[in-house]
């Protein structure tokens, strides 16, 4: 401790002897020199003084104030799940013509009905699998996409494409770009927060990173299986330090790299640094509180259920509540990072197990927010990197099917109890209304008061955006 005060004694006294003359010779140009110094100088200090996630105005009035995202990672069938296909079933083992336009893999096998019975639910009367008996009592709070499609078949770049809007893990992630546009609600919990039970999605860190966004963007990543508040981030306290005495080490290594900020005439590097350090001693004090849910009613507890995706939502639901911009919350089972690609081998047991660990959870979500008048603005969605073909695999499984999907969201703007694009009759692909992931992502960000063609960072002589060149806003699916 007492090193670090004599060095900023040091910088200090180092600065303030520092002659006219020898600053005149340092500069390399007159008076206009030193006036440009002093311009960034302060917009230096400025910007280190400033909180990198201190909220920030949208472009324009949103909808939404913050996401939570429920990611399916290994493509849940949509046929199983919520695009009801009666068709499939009269036209079993056969191969159609507009199956057979697609290059599906696995191209020889037949139609495949699903294993699921389906029932209309809610004033809406919407068609869900059997499977998801809770989330079907939400359909009306629900906004249905059926006509999604996206790049590629397979999941690493299926993954990287969902949630960063590119095939290689070198560029921002969504919930990156919306700290970056609108900051957070709390200067004491990262703005992004990525979660699963068990495995990190394929692809792991980039599915959060900032890329080449500043750090203070970037997502932190916590694994919720042991459940222990203390304990779900790694190195989190310190056994040795008091916190007034950890404050005042902050506070002096703070004073210390602003000024060597300043000197250096911004350095995004050290800038993030500096916001680094400073979130991490907040953390400590309130990462245990926001992730203790034995903080909540055992009404509420009950609601959600035992499952540890179910103990997910309910700590999405608190961070949310916090302040926190966005939540990943990642489906992981048994250790896999793909969990809805056990559809390969046997659809029924693969999917009915994985809806069954997260099905009473999602439902829980949507009540709670409703009921606690968070849901108004706080947009959910749900869905994975792509779906599942009509056709069978490996006798009773399917193969991926990039074609036509469904994702569904709920609250923060969207038309309740509403369905919108459709795939064809065997939901093979999508042929009404089709969207794109970069339309969804235009439309996300629509949602939170950000145009997603003025979003962007200059970075390596061009200007990037989530969409980047692509991208339109589905303007029928907003209430």
């Amino acid at each position: 401790m007492k090193f670090l005060e004599h060095e900023l004694e040091y910088r200090r006294a180092t600065m303030r002897n520092l002659s006219r003359r020898d600053a005149l010779l340092k500069m390399g140009a007159g008076l206009g020199g030193i006036g440009l110094a002093g311009m960034m100088e302060q917009a230096g200090a400025e910007a280190a003084s400033t909180s990198a996630l201190a909220p920030k105005k949208p472009h324009f009035k949103p909808r939404a104030k913050r996401v939570i995202q429920l990611f399916m990672p290994g493509g849940p069938s949509q046929v199983d799940t919520f695009d009801h296909k009666p068709m499939i079933a009269k036209f079993a083992g056969q191969r159609p013509e507009i199956v057979n336009r697609k290059t599906l893999r696995n191209t020889k096998n037949g139609l495949m009905p699903s294993p699921y019975s389906f029932k209309q639910y809610g004033k809406c009367g919407k068609w869900v699998s059997d499977i998801f008996p809770h989330t079907a009592q939400c359909v009306d709070d629900i906004c249905f996409v059926h006509s999604m499609h996206t790049n590629i078949p397979e999941h690493a770049g299926g993954i990287l494409m969902t949630n960063l809007g590119a095939l290689q893990p070198n560029r921002p992630s969504l919930g990156s770009w919306l700290v970056y546009g609108l900051g957070a609600e709390t200067q004491n919990l990262p703005g992004f927060v990525a979660m699963s039970p068990r495995a990190q999605p394929r692809g792991k860190l980039a599915n959060w990173g900032n890329a080449f966004l500043p750090g203070a963007y970037a997502g932190s990543y916590v694994n919720i299986q042991k459940m222990r508040a203390e304990a779900v981030i790694n190195d989190l306290k310190n056994s040795k330090l008091s916190r007034d005495e950890q404050r005042r080490q902050a506070d002096l290594l703070k004073q210390i790299n602003e000024i060597h900020l300043q000197r250096l005439q911004q350095d995004q590097g050290l800038e993030a640094g500096i916001q680094a350090m400073e979130m991490a001693f907040r953390m400590q004090f309130s990462v245990p509180d926001a992730f203790d849910i034995s903080r909540e009613s055992q009404a509420t507890r009950n609601l959600y259920g035992e499952s540890e995706f179910a103990k997910g939502c309910l700590i999405a639901r608190r961070l949310v509540e916090e302040g926190v911009r966005m939540v990943q919350l990642s489906h992981s089972i048994d250790g896999y990072d793909i969990a809805w690609d056990t559809g390969h081998g046997e659809i029924e047991n693969g999917h009915r197990k994985l809806a069954h660990a997260c099905d009473q959870g999602i439902a829980a979500l949507l009540k709670d927010l409703k009921g606690r008048g968070l849901l108004e603005d706080t947009l959910v969605i749900w869905g994975g990197e792509f779906g599942r073909a009509p056709t069978s695999e490996k006798a009773k499984g399917r193969d991926h099917d990039h074609y036509g999907y469904t994702i569904w969201m709920a609250g923060g703007g969207v038309k309740p109890g509403f369905s919108y694009g459709a795939t064809d009759e065997f939901g093979c692909s999508a042929v009404e209304n089709r969207v794109h992931v970069h339309d969804l992502h235009a439309t996300i960000l629509h949602l939170m008061g950000l145009d997603h063609e003025q979003l962007t960072y200059r970075y390596s002589g061009r200007d990037y955006r989530l969409t980047d060149v692509h991208g339109h806003v589905v303007h029928d699916i907003i209430s």
